[in-house]
């Protein structure tokens, strides 16, 4: 089967972009000649020694690393205990800044002898700013996702400590609550003032853009439908369907998750001129904030994409761990989260044998059913879930919600859109069925964790009640009808299915809409007024509409022309 699923989307403009480290350091060098200080400002993940190594081409007369003025690893270790916590994944959100990684004296004393230097200053590293105003700044960015797999192959060095050596779980708690939280911060300050931007993403094959570049896309993309590049990974319970339909490595032994709308994750392509640059997503949020989110979405989550989609595969898989989220005042109490993790789950694809869990069955013993939980936790009992669990038969098109509180897992044969808000991580394992983590050993499950937060007033009648299909016709005419399909009235997320066979008129209504085309091959996504490039749209792809786009119009296209399609359309409920 030939996959139409787009892996690498990217936004087309016209602006400045050199690639390649001898065009970058000619273009630095033509800088450095008439500017006498240059600041290098970076991301954790990026290889300092390959950045170095090409930046000592520009013979700076005083050249400083920003790593060499830190406090010690163990002060920082001191510093960040609070936030990481003795906990095997879950830390606190850290409310450090960036300065504080400074030794003061060290600081000071090269803050003095660049005042007294009368030659070409270079500063690199993480904070550079920090150090001394740049005459010329660049920022060396790098994608969470990038980040991660560096991390896994012990190739990066945490903020201020070389943790390389650490198990990846480690690694990537200390990023997500610590490190990408204050340079996120750190960055957010010095947006305007980057005259360059660096991608080093790709080993070996550089590539920067300059200023208005930069703000050129991030004005194109806030105002037109756009999408980011999806990420997939193998899970001990993964599937195939991910790897067939989207064409993926076919050497993986599966493909669990596939991540095609985490914004603080995913990376953003712009086409300058067939020139692929890689950044952070997140970036747009940063600087376009309003523009994309809305503005009573950008008053209640501040920069935070409040909206996630991806794929849970499970066909010729297993099931999920048997899992529940923290409410909201458990994330807050525990975790420094301003929201949790409710979500749903769409069914995209399912196959015989398909099923959910959702919801414990009326009548359960709380204390019994802990007790064997706590007993299977220390492996003195496989646990029956079917005893306690509701197990429910599914079907393409079904839509289960999820609210922080309800137990639930994917069972198999199943290939789910997850809709939900945006933090990670967040899962309280029950129960993972006896399976091992793809290292070969037990994953962490999160009992007492769960037991505090697990709502057991969601019994059969209400799981089938309230989310179960929880489907209303809101509008219809011919040839087309929209459906509310949720979520649930605890979660701030509404979700809208759209059937049809002629075009489809769309509003923002001041929210960000996040869409995946979950039904036909193929659709375009137009402007009534001509204000964007239309986009064309395949099956399974997850496409956002910014908010000041404020109306669109979709209809089959392609071999889909004439036939009918269906998508399903998130945003935030006001």
């Amino acid at each position: 089967m030939l996959s139409t699923y787009k892996k690498k989307p990217a936004i087309n403009l016209n602006g400045f972009a050199v690639e390649g480290w001898n065009a970058i350091i000619s273009v630095l060098t033509e800088q450095q000649n008439s500017n006498r200080v240059m600041v290098i400002d970076c991301y954790t993940g990026i290889d300092q020694e390959e950045l170095e190594a090409q930046l000592m081409q520009l013979k700076s007369d005083l050249f400083i690393r920003t790593k060499d003025l830190f406090i010690s690893e163990s002060e920082v270790a001191a510093l960040t205990k609070r936030f990481m916590t003795d906990d095997t994944l879950f830390g606190y959100v850290s409310n450090i800044s960036l300065d504080e990684y400074f030794d003061v004296e060290k600081l000071e004393a090269v803050q003095k002898a660049i005042a007294e230097s009368k030659g070409r200053i270079l500063v690199f590293g993480q904070g550079a700013q920090l150090v001394v105003k740049a005459d010329v700044l660049v920022y060396a960015d790098m994608p969470r996702w990038e980040i991660q797999q560096r991390m896994r192959r012990q190739e990066v060095s945490a903020l201020g400590i070389d943790n390389r050596k650490e198990p990846f779980s480690q690694q990537y708690k200390r990023g997500l609550f610590n490190d990408w939280r204050l340079l996120d911060k750190h960055k957010r300050t010095i947006y305007t003032n980057v005259d360059y931007w660096l991608d080093t993403v790709v080993a070996n094959a550089p590539k920067m853009i300059d200023r208005s570049t930069f703000y050129a896309g991030m004005d194109k993309a806030a105002a037109s439908p756009f999408r980011v590049v999806p990420f997939f990974d193998p899970a001990p319970w993964g599937g195939q369907w991910m790897k067939e339909e989207f064409a993926l490595d076919t050497a993986k032994v599966n493909y669990g998750w596939g991540f095609d709308c985490v914004p603080e994750e995913n990376s953003l392509l712009l086409n300058v001129d067939n020139v692929v640059f890689e950044m952070p997503a997140v970036n747009l949020i940063n600087t376009r904030g309003v523009e994309v989110l809305g503005k009573p979405v950008e008053a209640r989550f501040g920069n935070d994409f409040p909206i996630r989609f991806d794929f849970l595969d499970t066909v010729e898989g297993g099931n999920l761990s048997l899992q529940v989220h923290p409410t909201t005042q458990y994330a807050r109490d525990n975790f420094g989260l301003h929201y949790t993790q409710d979500e749903s789950y769409y069914i995209m694809e399912a196959k015989e044998g398909a099923h959910v869990y959702l919801g414990l069955k009326t009548g359960v013993d709380s204390d019994v059913m802990m007790d064997e939980l706590e007993k299977a936790e220390r492996g003195e009992l496989i646990f029956d879930a079917e005893k306690y669990v509701n197990k429910i038969p599914t079907k393409k098109h079904d839509h289960f919600l999820i609210p922080a509180g309800t137990i639930h897992c994917s069972g198999i044969n199943a290939v789910v859109l997850e809709i939900s808000s945006t933090p990670n991580l967040f899962t309280f394992k029950l129960w993972d069925w006896g399976q091992v983590g793809l290292d070969g050993k037990p994953r962490p499950i999160n009992v007492q964790r769960g037991k505090q937060v697990l709502d057991w007033d969601r019994d059969t009648d209400y799981t089938q009640a309230e989310l179960v299909n929880n489907v209303q016709v809101i509008a219809q005419g011919d040839g087309w009808i929209e459906e509310k399909t949720g979520l649930h009235k605890t979660e701030f997320i509404e979700t809208r299915r759209h059937t049809f066979s002629v075009p489809v008129e769309h509003y923002t209504q001041e929210s960000v809409n996040v869409l995946n085309l979950v039904e036909g091959e193929e659709i375009i996504v137009e402007s009534p007024t001509n204000a964007f490039e239309p986009m064309i749209i395949h099956y399974a792809e997850t496409f956002i509409i910014p908010a000041a786009v404020t109306s669109y119009r979709i209809r089959p296209h392609g071999a889909s022309t004439g036939k009918t399609c269906v998508t399903i359309k998130a945003s935030v409920r006001f």
